[in-house]
């Protein structure tokens, strides 16, 4: 009987078909990740979209139905980690970053988990201000906000004034 089973275990087929079930459970494995990883950036686009008015106080007759097709396709489905642009508003634990890369308003909620840099140097909320620019990372949440948990400072973008000769 050991020795069956040791012919069996040591065969070419058994290998083979080894091999081939450990390919296929590596792929659905790479299937599933890519699957959650564009759940997760749809929910975020799809919960951001049903709680814009309740994000950003407007009336409820601005909410969702009035913005059905703003996103058209799904490469313009906003960036549900993060943000990158200026400060528009700041109601501590609250801020709303204007998104350069996504053109729109972003709610990031700020905890005591969450670390803020200037440079090098953490520094305190009290920095937080209106007109600065910063990145954030963070989590989505349900209601179509950013959980951050980093907040760095950057160097606003470079404008180049126009001048007449």
């Amino acid at each position: 009987m050991k020795n069956e089973i040791k012919n069996i275990l040591g065969s070419k087929s058994f290998k083979v078909i080894t091999f081939i079930v450990g390919v296929i459970a590596v792929s659905f494995l790479i299937f599933q990740i890519g699957m959650m990883a564009g759940f997760r950036k749809a929910s975020f686009g799809c919960n951001w979209s049903n709680h814009y008015a309740e994000n950003f106080g407007f009336p409820e007759r601005m909410g969702p139905s009035m913005m059905k097709g703003e996103f058209g396709d799904f490469g313009n489905l906003p960036n549900a980690h993060g943000a990158i642009g200026k400060i528009i508003k700041v109601e501590l634990p609250i801020i709303v970053v204007s998104d350069e890369k996504d053109n729109n308003e972003k709610i990031i909620l700020i905890d005591e988990k969450t670390e803020i840099r200037k440079a090098r140097n953490k520094v305190t909320q009290d920095e937080l201000k209106v007109d600065e620019h910063v990145v954030i990372m963070g989590d989505p949440n349900s209601s179509g906000q950013i959980e951050a948990r980093l907040i760095r400072f950057i160097p606003a973008p470079f404008e180049p004034s126009i001048t007449n000769n």
